[in-house]
């Protein structure tokens, strides 16, 4: 997950409704169509296909950085685990960004009160995109809390090392606002490497976005701009941040700071694309997707594993139950969602012509908890419509149905801004962020149960988009 284009990272900015249980006439819903919403539900939790996906993904090819052998590799075993189900599978070509981490040292030198020949280490990690150090770089540490210190100390900033120092806020997140906390605290991220070196800085530092401190830096993108030179950008460990700031209090810090990342030309890779065809308008198609990519930290489990080991499950339930839908349900998993976002945008440039046959699109991208409904940016007359699918889930506990104005995943948001319907899993994201884009997410963060809940979720909601006798309207532009 990436960027403020992702679900969570728009919760502060989307406007949401929640929308009671309302009955749909009666005669809306076939009783075939409810008997396979059913069956859809019951299947997928029997089934550990999707568990046996994200093992594979996670444990034996591990972390899979745009433009590396372990995204290639995972490019082949998705796609040999969807034509193993008879699906119709086309790799479609995409130009992704190569961007290698290197060395990451950083060590405090100087500070108010330090003992004569101690100097002290902190833990960080470079933001993709980070340029390298010239060689070993030492200088002042400039603290600041906000964009209005920053500018406020542009004089001081030229020349130094800034240092964001910006809490997550979770509290929000333990009250069900993570996307909140995420994007309050991420902004510095996003904006505040280019925004420092626009004043001159040598270099970026940031607290970490995220909860649980564990002394575990947190990794993520880093937006320039246009024709803007790159700089020397990393997260610090929130523990490590906070220790800055207190010395800073006292007087002047200086650190050294050693990142030898680099940009490399960019790689041909690929978007997965596999199709269950529709039995009456196969040229028709109901998006469910992840992205396959992930950062290089950790091994990507649940961002993005689960959400491609989801989508996926869903045409291997389709496939279990042999079961067709009128349109077809077509699983994408994305290329470069972490550091670019190029597959939506080469996949909305090979549909933009026939905008009108992308009926609609489904992204998981908010991690491994419970699932408690669904995300959906349609229009206030189609929510009613979609109760059915909800009465299908009730037994998992996904009872809720949320209106989102705007996009509800990244890489679906071209899609969305063209007024194709979009949806997303509501789950339970109130530790997503403890281990969001660091070493530490790993297999063992995904309960299996979660997992299946989660596919039953999709599948029943792409079953159901995918049978109606039309499409849902298309949403405001």
């Amino acid at each position: 997950m990436k960027r403020t284009l992702s679900v969570l990272a728009l919760g502060a900015m989307a406007s949401i409704a929640c929308v009671a249980a309302q009955a749909p006439p009666a005669d809306a819903v076939d009783p075939a169509t409810r008997g396979n919403l059913e069956r859809i539900r019951e299947t997928a939790q029997k089934s550990n296909w999707g568990w046996e996906l994200l093992e594979d993904l996670s444990d034996r090819i591990g972390p899979r950085l745009s433009g590396s052998p372990q995204y290639a590799a995972a490019v082949s075993r998705v796609a040999a685990a969807m034509r193993a189900l008879g699906a119709q599978v086309t790799l479609q070509p995409v130009k992704v960004p190569h961007w290698v981490r290197g060395e990451e040292q950083a060590e405090l030198t100087d500070y108010p009160g330090r003992p004569s020949g101690v100097t002290q280490r902190l833990h960080l990690t470079a933001l993709g995109g980070s340029a390298a150090t010239p060689g070993v770089l030492e200088r002042r540490m400039i603290v600041v809390r906000d964009f209005n210190e920053l500018r406020a100390k542009a004089r001081e900033v030229s020349g130094n090392i800034v240092v964001f120092v910006e809490r997550f806020d979770q509290n929000l997140a333990d009250n069900g606002r993570a996307g909140a906390a995420y994007h309050q605290a991420g902004q510095y991220r996003f904006h505040g490497p280019s925004d420092a070196a626009a004043l001159g800085a040598a270099a970026v530092l940031l607290r970490s976005v995220g909860g649980a401190e564990y002394r575990l830096p947190h990794t993520g993108a880093t937006l320039w701009k246009p024709q803007q030179t790159p700089i020397p950008a990393a997260a610090l460990a929130a523990e490590d941040a906070d220790l800055v700031a207190r010395l800073a209090a006292a007087g002047p810090v200086t650190m050294k700071l050693v990142l030898t990342c680099q940009t490399l030309p960019d790689v041909d890779s690929f978007n997965v694309i596999a199709d269950w065809p529709g039995a009456e308008s196969a040229d028709q198609f109901v998006v469910v997707s992840g992205h396959l990519d992930s950062w290089d930290l950790g091994t990507g489990a649940t961002d993005d594993g689960v959400g491609i080991a989801a989508a996926a499950g869903v045409l291997q339930v389709l496939h279990e139950l042999n079961l067709h839908a009128r349109r077809t349900v077509r699983f994408i998993g994305w290329a470069d969602e972490e550091n670019g976002t190029r597959g939506s945008e080469a996949y909305f440039d090979s549909v933009s012509g026939k905008i009108d046959d992308q009926c609609a699109a489904i992204e998981s991208d908010n991690g491994a908890g419970h699932v408690m409904g669904i995300f959906a940016a349609v229009t206030k007359e189609s929510l009613v419509r979609l109760q059915p699918v909800i009465d299908a889930l009730a037994p998992l506990g996904a009872t809720v149905l949320e209106s989102r104005e705007g996009q509800v995943g990244t890489d679906i948001g071209p899609l969305q801004a063209a007024g194709v319907p979009g949806f997303a899993p509501l789950v339970d994201a109130r530790h997503y962020f403890d281990y969001h884009h660091t070493a530490a997410d790993t297999l063992d963060k995904v309960d299996p149960g979660n997992l299946r809940y989660q596919v039953a979720t999709i599948a029943a909601l792409a079953y159901y988009l995918a049978d109606m006798r039309a499409c849902l309207p298309r949403t405001p532009k």
